[in-house]
C-alpha cells in the first residue's frame, strides 16, 4: 500500500523556500503556548558530560572522561529519528560513511576504506561481535532488531583494539539493547508507506517472581523492490521474520545474570554479474534469492565484590546460514572474562581474557572459491588497562591486547590516552595507538575469476588469489580532541586525527600462463594478495549540540577526510590508489528537534554527501523529516518522509557482484501502542 506525498507537500518539503515556509509557521505560534512543551534544554544538553560510556574502556565512564572520539545515539534520537533500520541511525555520527547498495545491502565505514565488506570497523551486539570472518564484514541486513528495545549505540572513531582486538581498527559500533525490566508491559508496534511495504513488532515483558524480568517479541518486515538508474525495475525486495527473548536476574546484592537470544530468517533478491569457472569468459547477469537464517544465544553474569571491584564472564553461540552467491554456514563460540578493580587510590584497572572458536564453511559458490571449503580458527586474548590518576584533573590511560590468531600469530596492539579536565565543563585529551586487522578467510585462501576480457587468439581470465602468508594490516594512530559545554545552551566536540597505515593489502601480478582446463584454452593473469600497501590519512570530526530555544534544539556535525597512498618500490599493484574514490572527503549533518503544543514533535534531519570517485557517484544532500503526536502515555502516532529532496539518488557503486540500485523518495506511518 502506498501513500505518496501530495504534490503541494511534496514541493513545499523540496524546496529550501518550503522549509523555510515551515520554520515561519512553527515560529509565528505565540511564546505563551510554546512554553507549555517540555523543556528541551533540561531534557539532556546539560546532561551531555556526563553520560555514561561503556565501549571505550569497557568499564563505565563518563563521557568527559574518555579519551577517544566517542558519539551517543540515545534512545530519544532513535524514536525521532523516524529511520527504520540500524545503518540509516548511523548517518547522524560525524566520520561515519553510510551508503546503501540497494534495499538491503550496505557500504559503512569510519575515516575511509568503505566497501561492501568494511573490515576495519567492529560491530558488536550487547558484547556479541557480528562479522563474518570469510570477509570480516557485516552483512547488515542480518543484524536486525526492534529499534524500540535499543537502549544506545556507542560509536567510537578511532582505534579501539586495546580493548576489543582485531578488526576494531578505525572504529567500533557498540549496540546496547534494555534490560527487561525497563520494557515491562505489551508493545504492538506498525507502520507501513512507499517503499517499506509492512512492518510489524509484538513484544510483551514482565516479571519471573521478585528477582527476574522478562521480554519476548516477534516482528515482520518487508521492503518492495527499488529501480536501477536506468528506471528499469530491479528485484531487491526483502521478506524477513524474527523472534527473540532477554531476561535479567538480580540474584542477590552482589550478582546479576543475562540472557537473551535472537531468531532471524530472511528471504531477499539482488542482482548480480558473475562469472562462472566453468562457463568462462561469459558474464552472466541475472536475478539471485539471498535467504538467511541466523540464531544466537547469549549469557552474561556480573559479580560485584564487597570491596567494589567486579568481575564479568560472558558465553555466547552464535549460528548463521547464508545463501548469497554462495552457501556459508558459521558457527561461533566464544567465552570472555573480565575484571575491574582498584589498584590503591590512583589505578582503576580493567583486564581481561577471552577464547573463540568459529567453524565456517563456504560452498557452492559463482566466482569465489574457498580453498577447501571449510576453515577452524582459534582466537586467544587477553589484556590489560590502567587508569592512572595524576592529579585531580590529568589521568593517563595506557594498556594493550594481546592476541593470537589463526592467520598470522601473536599480535599486540596498545594505546595511551591523556585525559585533561580543567573545569567540570571542559575536557581536552589526547591518544596514541596501534590496531591492526586481521586477515579473512577470502585473503588467506580464496580464488576468484574476477574479470575476463579478449586476447588475441581467445581470452585472458584475471584471477585473484589468496596468500596464506599474508601479515596484518597495522594502524598507528594520533589524536586531539576537546569537548565543551560552553553555555548553558552550547555542546561542543571537536577531534583531529592522523592516522598511518601500513602493510595494507595489495594485489601483486604473477607470470601469466595458457591453461587448457576448464575449456576452453585461455591464458590465466594471477595476482596475489600482498601486504605492499601504505597511507596516511588525516581529518577533523565536530559535532554540537544548540538550544536555540526552550523547544528547539539543533544539532550539526562535519567531518572531513583526507587519504593518500603509497606502495612499497616493488608492488605492482593498480587498485590501492582507488581505494579513496570509495569515501566521501566531506560530511555534514544537521538535525533539527522540536517540541510543539499538544505533545506535537516536529524532527528534521539534513546530511550532506560529497562525491565519490568510484562509478562516479555524484554529491547528494538528504532531507529527511518526522511528524509525532503522543496521545498520552500509550499511543503515538508517526509519519516520516525520507530523501525527500529528490526523486532518486545512488549512494555506492563499488558493491562486488550486486548492482547498485536507487535510493528513492519514501514516506512511511507508524502507530505504536503500549499497555
Amino acid at each position: 500500500m502506498n501513500f505518496p506525498l501530495s504534490h503541494t507537500v511534496r514541493h513545499c518539503l523540496a524546496s529550501p523556500l518550503g522549509v523555510v515556509w515551515w520554520l515561519a509557521l512553527i515560529l509565528s505560534v505565540p511564546g505563551s503556548v510554546m512554553a507549555q512543551t517540555k523543556d528541551l534544554r533540561t531534557l539532556d544538553l546539560e546532561d551531555l558530560m556526563n553520560l555514561k560510556v561503556t565501549s571505550v574502556g569497557k568499564k563505565e565512564q563518563r563521557i568527559s572522561n574518555v579519551g577517544a572520539a566517542v558519539f551517543v545515539i540515545t534512545r530519544e534520537d532513535i524514536r525521532r529519528s523516524g529511520m527504520t533500520n540500524v545503518p540509516d541511525l548511523l548517518r547522524m555520527v560525524p566520520g561515519v560513511d553510510v551508503a546503501r547498495i540497494d534495499s538491503h545491502t550496505w557500504a559503512i565505514s569510519i575515516r575511509g576504506f568503505n566497501y561492501r565488506y568494511s573490515s576495519k570497523v567492529l560491530v558488536l551486539i550487547d558484547g556479541r561481535t557480528v562479522f563474518t570472518p570469510s570477509f570480516s564484514g557485516v552483512f547488515w541486513d542480518q543484524q536486525s532488531l526492534p529499534l524500540e528495545d535499543i537502549e544506545r549505540i556507542e560509536v567510537i572513531r578511532g582505534p579501539g583494539g586495546t580493548v576489543w582486538g582485531a578488526n576494531a581498527v578505525n572504529g567500533v559500533i557498540n549496540i546496547m539493547t534494555r534490560s527487561a525490566r525497563d520494557t515491562p508491559g505489551g508493545l504492538v508496534s506498525a507502520g507501513s508507506g512507499s517503499k517499506d511495504s509492512a512492518q510489524g513488532l509484538v513484544q510483551y515483558g514482565g516479571s519471573v517472581g521478585a528477582k527476574g524480568a522478562y521480554r519476548a517479541y516477534g516482528r515482520y518486515s518487508t521492503v518492495e523492490n527499488s529501480t536501477f538508474a536506468d528506471r528499469s525495475p530491479a528485484a531487491d525486495g526483502l521478506h524477513n521474520s524474527q523472534a527473540g527473548f532477554r531476561s535479567d536476574w538480580n540474584l542477590s546484592h552482589h550478582d546479576n545474570l543475562t540472557v537473551q537470544g535472537d531468531f532471524f530468517g530472511a528471504s531477499e533478491g539482488q542482482t548480480v554479474t558473475t562469472l562462472f569457472p566453468n562457463k568462462l569468459p561469459d558474464y552472466y547477469i541475472f536475478n539471485d534469492k539471498v535467504r538467511v537464517g541466523t540464531e544466537n544465544l547469549l549469557g552474561r553474569w556480573n559479580h560485584t565484590f564487597t570491596n567494589g571491584s567486579q568481575t564479568s564472564v560472558q558465553l555466547y553461540y552464535d549460528h548463521v546460514r547464508r545463501f548469497d552467491t554462495g552457501l556459508e554456514t558459521l558457527s561461533t563460540g566464544d567465552f570472555d572474562f573480565q575484571y575491574h578493580f582498584h589498584a590503591g587510590a590512583r589505578n582503576d584497572v580493567v583486564a581481561g581474557t577471552g577464547f573463540r572458536v568459529t567453524d565456517d564453511r563456504f560452498s557452492e559458490g559463482y566466482s569465489i572459491v574457498f580453498g577447501t571449503g571449510r576453515r577452524t580458527n582459534k582466537l586467544f586474548t587477553t589484556f590489560l588497562q590502567d587508569e592512572l590518576r595524576i592529579t585531580n584533573s590529568l589521568a593517563l590511560t595506557i594498556g594493550s591486547k594481546l592476541e593470537h590468531n589463526a592467520y598470522t600469530g601473536l599480535e599486540y596492539e596498545p594505546s595511551a590516552q591523556l585525559v585533561w579536565t580543567p573545569t567540570e565543563s571542559q575536557t581536552v585529551w589526547a591518544s596514541a595507538s596501534k590496531a591492526i586487522e586481521q586477515p579473512s578467510w577470502y585473503f588467506a585462501e580464496a580464488r576468484q575469476d574476477a574479470a575476463t576480457f579478449p586476447v588475441s587468439g581467445g581470452f585472458a581470465d584475471y584471477q585473484i588469489l589468496g596468500n596464506a602468508q599474508s601479515k596484518a594490516a597495522e594502524l598507528f594512530d594520533y589524536e586531539i580532541g576537546y569537548r565543551a559545554r560552553l553555555s548553558e545552551r552550547f555542546t561542543f566536540d571537536a577531534t583531529a586525527f592522523l592516522s598511518d597505515y601500513r602493510r595494507l593489502q595489495t594485489l601483486e601480478p604473477r607470470p601469466p600462463y595458457f591453461t587448457m582446463s576448464p575449456a576452453p584454452p585461455h591464458l590465466v593473469l594471477p595476482n596475489v594478495w600482498d601486504n605492499l600497501g601504505q597511507a596516511r590519512n588525516y581529518g577533523v570530526e565536530l559535532s554540537g549540540g544548540w538550544d536555540l530555544t526552550s523547544w528547539w534544539r539543533i544539532s550539526p556535525g562535519f567531518s572531513f577526510l583526507q587519504m593518500k597512498f603509497t606502495l612499497d618500490p616493488t608492488s605492482k599493484d593498480t587498485s590501492l590508489a582507488l581505494t579513496p574514490g570509495d569515501s566521501p572527503k566531506r560530511q555534514a549533518q544537521l538535525r533539527s528537534t522540536m517540541n510543539l503544543p499538544h505533545h506535537l514533535e516536529w524532527d528534521t534531519s539534513v546530511y550532506y554527501v560529497a562525491a565519490l570517485g568510484t562509478g562516479p557517484v555524484p554529491s547528494y544532500t538528504r532531507l529527511d523529516t518526522r511528524l509525532g503526536w503522543r496521545v498520552g502515555e500509550s499511543m503515538e502516532f508517526s509519519i516520516a518522509g525520507q530523501n525527500l529532496l529528490a526523486p532518486r539518488h545512488t549512494e555506492f557503486m563499488d558493491a562486488l557482484q550486486v548492482l547498485p540500485t536507487q535510493i528513492e523518495r519514501s514516506v512511511v506511518g507508524r502507530v505504536t501502542w503500549r499497555f
